[in-house]
């Protein structure tokens, strides 16, 4: 078991417990069957982070808490400078940096995503979660599939999209490719 993914699946479970709520009451809060939300929490599964963003917003808490144990405590504004940005080391599907993980109160999660060079036969892993996306590529060509929708982009192109709908992407042409992306 991934050591990162079992450090946030207990914050997890701490929140629902701290929350005075089951596992089934908790999963279904979230939309999502009782099974999975107890594979989330045993730390065997990987946790998306849109589900985790879902699960800050119903539960009232910031998706930092949720993925570095701490709070936020900017209100003001929040200047991350290139280069920096918390690491939020999940999976190794893709690296996530949050631009503003020292902002409370935020009301969009913007993170610079890297999507790694991966065999192009490989099957795209899909995710859901409540709310929406905003994509815009920076650098390197991308394969994103949309609710069975096949769509390539290239760097400046930008694409908005509910993200109830099962999305995935994949990095082309052998190189890794970074993106610019606003959960709301």
């Amino acid at each position: 078991m991934n050591e990162k993914i079992r450090t946030v699946a207990d914050r997890l479970k701490e929140l629902r417990e701290s929350s005075d709520m089951t596992q089934a009451e908790m999963a279904e809060l979230c939309g999502i069957s009782p099974e999975t939300y107890a594979a989330y929490e045993s730390g065997t599964t990987d946790i998306s982070i849109g589900f985790l963003y879902e699960v800050s917003l119903k539960c009232h808490v910031e998706l930092t808490a949720l993925l570095t144990g701490s709070d936020p405590k900017l209100k003001v504004y929040s200047l991350v400078r290139n280069g920096d940005g918390k690491l939020v080391e999940r999976n190794e599907v893709y690296t996530y940096r949050n631009l503003a993980y020292n902002f409370s109160g935020k009301r969009i999660e913007p993170l610079l995503v890297t999507v790694p060079v991966s065999d192009p036969d490989k099957k795209i892993v899909l995710s859901v979660h409540e709310g929406q996306e905003f994509n815009f590529l920076l650098s390197g060509r991308l394969r994103i599939l949309i609710d069975g929708n096949d769509l390539i982009l290239e760097p400046g192109d930008s694409l908005y999209f509910d993200s109830r709908y099962p999305h995935g992407m994949q990095a082309l042409d052998g190189h890794p490719a970074q993106m610019l992306v606003m959960v709301i």
